[in-house]
């Protein structure tokens, strides 16, 4: 080693009179001498541009590893031996080489000359007694060879692909389809005669995209029995409303008696221009993207919504050299995003207006239908809202860089500039949830136009978010020992909250545990019941977080392959208060927000929502404490080279989430209770950051590196991992939908919602990914490689049958965990979804015929008991999945190569349920309940084809 780091490539030998032994040490600088029997040897190290060492050792069994000390030589010595060196090769007369322009070729001076020997890059032409290529050091015949390029498509057709997978268990039409992807890619240095000979590199791509995907949704629509009874029963809203559902078209299934052919488009361009160049210490780059992004999908109900996105982005960096171990860098970057949401009824037909129904918005943009949610699984009628979004982020960020002994240091920080723009509304249309609490049944509460529950948020249609993010740190990569480092850093990242510009947010002023509220805004900051004032984003910054970062790398044993890695590290979210700040955009006095249930203030569905004294002008509150959450990870790992070319490693990896986000409905009760507090307000959802997660895992890997042409690697992974936080616990009760898939979230606004906000602790559980087991394996083989691979094959056979590739991915795992969900509307306010059922002695997955789960395992609720069963106690479908590729590349003459690659996902054409249905209906039975939610895509192949020059 010299100076502290290892020396790979230095010659080893060993003399004992006429016996000698020599080898050369590897990329950590270690080596190993075969072959020694004990004595007295002279051990010799040599190494190009160092001075060489000698010592002499004695070898036994009990010997120490040696550590050897190389000292560079000084500039003079280095040229005198490089010189000597030179004079012992036969001399060989220069054939007057001149470049691509036809002039002659300039000898480099002697200065520049000795450089490049110390770097070793020297190749005199002049002096080598071998004979060398014309176009080594860019001395090229043409100066069109300084250019590369590229060609590639990616083609895909219904044809190839498997048939979409049906619920229903009957076939639907396959819908023809194809997929086409384009990239013509040129890069080299920018010339223009006469005025600049050789400029900065460049490289432009441009990309083309026309693709479109096949699936069949599935879900279950009003019978005929009850469109019959619908024709001389169902108030004119509800009677307008049904008109939209669709007859159902599968016999003989009663969970899912209606499917659909849909085909969903996506059209993108795409142009990206890379610049950098160099002048003496600097060096600059740049780099432009332009990407436009159309896509139309269909849902279950025949509405095609159209989503359009321009995105702009630019990067410039400078990197300046000051010495050779100081450099410092300035990067900025600027990114604008324009986002279109175009519903089907959009400018179209109002159908909420046609069919009646008062009190929501009539702005032709907001367009459509309402929601409607039923708890016996019929499809929720849904369509897009309007959107006319627009984003930029001005970022700057700065580092220097110290590279002095041992120590590689870093010093940086990044400032982020955002601006969130949006012309949306969340709810104009109003959302109504139908559970049979009035009539018994859900279509005959719908039939009587008596929803359980209505929402609806408009109002304040644009809104001006900006934000400001910065981070400052250092970090320091010590290489302690020739086998041992040390990764040393701390950061602090700071995210302001996020304002509004002309301050149109609202939050709530909450006193004595909620039983009185009170709405605060940003115009006046000032709490009306607590006195308290407020930063204009209503929500104090959180600066307190500092992010050590804690490594080491250590091999324990010298000359053994053991490494040994752990380290610590925390971080934290600097992504949180974005849409928290829309949330508070969105409500009173900027705009009207309704959440009340019928059995404390009666809804219909003919007058839309309608609020009450009884329920919160607001439906969305926070915490003006709200923490930012983070992350704290500590991890070791082992790594040991085996015989037979193989490698095995082994993990564990803790990991604490702190400040998570929980979320509840305050001053609510279980079902069938007495109110606790009669002159309390509800209705609203309130936000702490008051949530902790827990994981741990553990992992062994088993690789083996290339050999005879083929390489494997094979993981397994065990880990669990615990949660109360509402983000992390995500994923509530699904229902059939038309989504393409089959599935979506009921009552999405509580999805995440504690079922009580007075024990926010029964909400620990496992995680929403909390995937107990999972494999994962690879393998890539490729011919002629080895001597029994077919390496010594030549002539045509040998030109056939090499460089194919055969590549392969397999994984599979244990199920997802999902939460029952009693769907019931929480007492005194709009929100569903939260409450779960009890659960009974039956078992959970005890049942058959096209059904994984068990409805008797779960009752409703004791009355006035919240329900006993936890969250994501229910483990969903295991996880398989098999893909694979197959490639080759041909390398035609002038210098082109063409690469053919076939990608075929699902290899096995086997069916991967997605999720299971897991709501219950508190009316009556529940006929979607356990069965599967969704499948993942069936078998698709795909073509690739690259031409490079």
């Amino acid at each position: 080693m010299s100076n502290g780091f290892p020396v790979p490539g230095a010659t080893v030998t060993a003399t004992q009179g006429t016996a000698t032994a020599s080898t050369v040490t590897d990329a950590g600088g270690f080596y190993v001498l075969d072959n020694v029997k004990e004595g007295i040897w002279a051990i010799t190290v040599q190494m190009l541009l160092f001075a060489s060492s000698t010592q002499q050792v004695s070898v036994g069994s009990n010997a120490t590893p040696l550590k050897w000390e190389l000292k560079p030589l000084a500039l003079a010595d280095a040229t005198a031996r490089a010189a000597a060196a030179a004079h012992a090769a036969t001399p060989r007369t220069a054939g007057g080489a001149v470049t691509a322009q036809g002039t002659p070729a300039v000898a480099p001076s002697p200065a520049a000359k000795q450089g490049l020997l110390l770097n070793g890059s020297v190749n005199n032409a002049a002096t080598s007694q071998y004979s060398l290529a014309r176009a080594f050091g860019n001395t090229r015949n043409s100066s069109r060879n300084l250019y590369t390029g590229l060609l590639h498509f990616d083609l895909g057709n219904s044809a190839l692909d498997a048939r979409p997978y049906s619920l229903t268990g009957q076939e639907a039409p396959k819908p023809g389809y194809s997929q086409v992807t384009g990239i013509i890619s040129v890069g080299g240095p920018l010339q223009i005669p006469r005025l600049l000979r050789r400029g900065p590199e460049f490289n432009v791509e441009y990309r083309w995209r026309r693709d479109s995907q096949s699936a069949i949704d599935t879900g279950l629509v009003p019978s005929l029995s009850q469109l019959q009874d619908a024709a001389t029963s169902a108030v004119p809203a509800a009677a307008a409303l049904l008109a939209l559902y669709p007859a159902p078209n599968v016999v003989g299934n009663t969970a899912y008696n209606y499917q659909r052919a849909v085909l969903n488009g996506t059209h993108l361009d795409s142009l990206l221009l890379h610049v950098n160049g160099n002048k003496g210490p600097d060096s600059f780059a740049g780099r432009m993207e332009f990407d436009s992004t159309r896509a139309d999908t269909t849902n279950l109900f025949g509405f095609r919504d159209a989503t359009a996105t321009l995105d702009l982005a630019t990067d410039l960096g400078w990197h300046r050299r000051w010495a050779n171990n100081r450099f410092s860098n300035v990067t900025y970057a600027f990114s604008r995003a324009r986002t279109e949401v175009m519903p089907f009824f959009e400018n179209r037909v109002n159908v909420a207006g046609d069919a009646g129904l008062a009190g929501v918005n009539q702005d032709p943009a907001n367009w459509g239908p309402p929601t409607l949610n039923f708890s016996s699984g019929i499809a929720s009628l849904t369509d897009a809202q309007s959107a006319r979004n627009r984003t930029e982020t001005n970022a700057l960020g700065a580092s220097y860089e110290l590279y002095r002994g041992r120590h590689n240091i870093k010093l940086g920080g990044d400032l982020r500039r955002q601006e969130f723009n949006y012309f949306t509304q969340s709810n104009p249309r109003g959302s109504f949830t139908f559970t049979g609490a009035a009539l018994g049944s859900d279509f005959a509460d719908f039939l009587a136009g008596v929803p359980d529950s209505a929402q609806i948020s408009y109002g304040n249609p644009d809104k001006y978010l900006r934000q400001t993010v910065a981070d400052v740190y250092a970090n320091d990569d010590w290489r302690l020992e020739p086998d041992l480092t040390l990764n040393l850093g701390v950061r602090w990242e700071y995210e302001a909250p996020a304002t509004e510009l002309k301050h149109r947010l609202a939050n709530i002023d909450a006193a004595d545990d909620f039983a009185v509220i009170a709405t605060v805004t940003a115009q006046t900051p000032e709490g009306p019941l607590t006195g308290a004032r407020y930063p204009q984003s209503l929500v104090r910054p959180d600066r307190r977080i500092v992010e050590p970062i804690v490594g080491v790398a250590w091999r324990p044993l010298a000359g053994s392959s053991l490494l040994i890695r752990a380290g610590y590290g925390l971080r934290a979210d600097t992504s949180i208060y974005g849409p928290i700040a829309l949330a508070l955009a969105e409500q009173a006095p900027f705009a009207t927000t309704i959440a009340a249930d019928n059995a404390s203030c009666p809804q219909r569905l003919a007058s839309g929502p309608t609020a009450c004294t009884t329920n919160a002008a607001n439906t969305f509150g926070i915490d003006p404490n709200y923490r930012r959450g983070a992350v704290q990870q500590w991890q070791v790992s082992a790594q040991k080279d085996l015989p037979a070319a193989l490698q095995f490693d082994a993990w564990y990896a803790g990991t604490q989430g702190l400040n998570g986000m929980q979320q509840f409905l305050p001053n609510t009760y279980p079902v069938g209770a007495n109110n606790p507090c009669p002159t309390c307000v509800t209705g609203f959802v309130y936000r702490t950051s008051t949530g902790s997660s827990d994981r741990e895992e553990g992992r062994v890997q088993l690789r083996r590196r290339l050999r005879s042409g083929l390489s494997a690697t094979a993981t397994y992974t065990f880990s669990k991992s615990i949660d109360d936080d509402s983000v992390l616990g995500g994923g509530g009760p699904l229902t059939p939908s038309s989504s393409a898939g089959a599935i979506s979230a009921a009552a999405a606004s509580t999805a995440t919602t504690a079922q009580d906000w007075r024990n926010l602790r029964a909400e620990r559980s496992r995680s929403s990914f909390d995937q107990r087991h999972l494999l994962n394996a690879t393998f890539a083989y490729t011919t002629g490689m080895g001597i029994g691979g077919g390496t010594l094959l030549n002539g045509w056979r040998g030109r056939l049958y090499k460089e194919w590739t055969v590549t392969g991915t397999i994984a599979a795992g244990s199920g997802l965990p999902l939460t029952p969900v009693y769907e019931a509307v929480v007492p005194g306010t709009g929100f569903s979804g939260s409450i779960r059922p009890d659960r009974t002695a039956a078992a959970v997955h005890a049942i058959s015929g096209g059904y994984f789960l068990n409805p008797a395992a779960y009752a409703a609720p004791a009355p006035g008991q919240w329900g006993d069963a936890g969250r994501n106690s229910i483990t969903g479908p295991s996880t398989f999945s098999f893909n694979s590729s197959f490639a080759r590349t041909f390398r035609l003459p002038s210098h082109l190569n063409f690469d053919f690659r076939v990608d075929a996902t699902n290899v096995l054409n086997h069916v991967n349920y997605s999720t299971y249905l897991t709501t219950l209906n508190p009316s009556s039975v529940s006929p979607t309940f356990g069965l599967p939610g969704g499948t993942n895509p069936m078998r698709s192949l795909q073509l690739n084809a690259t031409l490079r020059f």
